[in-house]
């Protein structure tokens, strides 16, 4: 008999977990992985494809705030996915519409490749984002309803972590294309094949439509729901009267404050390496010609940095949480990503930083997402779990997308006067490290949540 999740386990973890439990976990983790595969390559060539969009001339000013409206824009479609999808997994079955949310955001990745103009971008992303949006609620649900209680912090971490090995592949594909944009590409047409290589997800598809069983512990909750007439996937049995609204209110301000301090702040990492290794290749007299794709490898190479800090700090705040509690880790969390952020953005600017900075903040800030992984299905019943992971997870990002038109405005106002790139650069540096206080709101919301180590899933 296997260990109450109220006992610490007498064997690891894994040995709990039979084929189907492993073969669940492998495709929610590949289905995940390759969503943020998807979203890093928006990530590393969201510059060079909005410089070879937009007319020539626009000043650099002008393309990082079309930057962050792209950004909010593909950020506003990924929370409305998640909203409109949450719901539908809760009461058609998860694996079923985690399959249309992946052929979603791999289809339209691809057609985003195909771009004439900024306008048709910026749709392509909307649309992608609708699919990205539903995959995280559906893929936690789908593991958490499958998994037996003991193993299952250890495998939802687990699940977030591997995450970093498709943010990982994105900075290697960006290496490789960098390297031939120096030889054999075009320059300025390196994103147009990134996209395109971001819509072989689509063929998982495949395995989830033929293979995948919906959980049992959902069918039987779905059945007995239809005898009594309660409702799966309800907004409104979500913020009715019980304990959900609560859950599902403090749970958003949690990962609000996660979200923007990744999309807001974070994520924009790879236009402060490319403003300083441009400085330094210009130093060292590098034709420019050569920059772009140069760039480019420096940046994807930022990628495997903080994918390499981010899979280790999200391991280590699984074993943190089951060792001392959801909330302890989550408060040190929130501190330490602050910290490694306005360190990143304040002073990171010579290339060895790179391998030394990045890694760091990866590993603080992405630490946070094993903990929504693991702590938000803990907070809802079967019957909500999709509606309220996604509900927590995505609406936050309504809030979240206006973290990069933020950075891009306060940026150019900081920058407003400034003659020379230096300047401006430090305007940039000082509008990250601003932005990057949103991270401690997420300390208001530790206060007030319940800690759910060791208690099963409520039901």
């Amino acid at each position: 008999m296997p260990p109450s999740p109220t006992q610490p386990p007498t064997a690891p973890w894994w040995r709990e977990l039979n084929r189907e439990h492993w073969f669940v976990l492998t495709i929610a983790s590949l289905a995940w992985g390759l969503d943020c595969f998807d979203q890093q390559i928006f990530n590393l060539v969201r510059n060079p494809a909005i410089a070879d969009l937009m007319p020539a001339g626009t000043s650099s000013d002008d393309l990082k705030s079309w930057g962050g409206f792209t950004t909010a824009i593909f950020v506003a479609g990924w929370a409305t996915g998640g909203l409109i999808f949450g719901p539908i997994g809760d009461r058609i079955g998860r694996a079923r519409t985690l399959m249309y949310t992946v052929l979603l955001y791999s289809v339209c990745t691809g057609l985003s490749a195909l771009s004439r103009n900024v306008v048709d971008f910026t749709v392509y992303r909307f649309i992608t984002g609708l699919g990205v949006g539903g995959v995280f609620g559906l893929s936690v649900a789908l593991v958490a309803d499958a998994l037996p209680d003991g193993p299952r912090p250890h495998a939802l971490g687990l699940f977030q972590a591997l995450s970093a090995v498709g943010n990982i592949a994105a900075g290697l594909l960006a290496i490789l294309v960098g390297y031939l944009e120096t030889t054999t590409l075009k320059p300025g047409s390196e994103w147009r094949y990134m996209f395109l290589v971001g819509a072989l997800p689509a063929l998982l598809c495949v395995f989830i439509q033929f293979r995948m069983k919906e959980p049992a512990k959902w069918i039987k909750a779905r059945e007995e729901g239809r005898a009594t007439g309660v409702r799966f996937g309800s907004y409104l049995s979500l913020f009715g009267p019980g304990p959900w609204r609560k859950a599902a209110l403090l749970g958003m301000l949690l990962c609000v404050a996660g979200v923007v301090g990744l999309w807001g702040v974070g994520n924009f990492t790879p236009e402060l390496v490319g403003d300083v290794t441009t400085r330094q290749l210009r130093a060292e007299n590098v034709p420019a010609a050569q920059i772009p794709g140069q760039r480019m490898i420096w940046t994807g190479i930022t990628m495997v940095m903080q994918q390499i800090g981010c899979f280790f700090g999200m391991m280590a705040f699984t074993r943190a949480a089951q060792r001392f509690g959801r909330k302890p880790s989550f408060i040190v969390a929130f501190i330490c990503a602050f910290l490694s952020t306005v360190l990143v953005f304040k002073y990171l600017n010579q290339t060895w930083h790179i391998f030394v900075f990045i890694p760091l903040m990866g590993f603080c800030q992405l630490a946070l997402f094993a903990g929504f992984a693991i702590y938000l299905p803990e907070l809802f019943p079967t019957r909500l779990r999709s509606t309220g992971v996604s509900f927590c997870y995505n609406v936050g990002r309504f809030v979240a997308a206006s973290g990069p038109y933020t950075l891009g405005v306060l940026q150019a106002r900081l920058a407003a006067g400034a003659t020379t790139a230096d300047a401006r650069l430090e305007a940039f540096r000082n509008a990250g490290a601003w932005v990057s206080g949103i991270l401690l709101i997420g300390l208001i919301a530790v206060a007030f949540l319940p800690e759910t180590k060791g208690r099963p899933l409520p039901e």
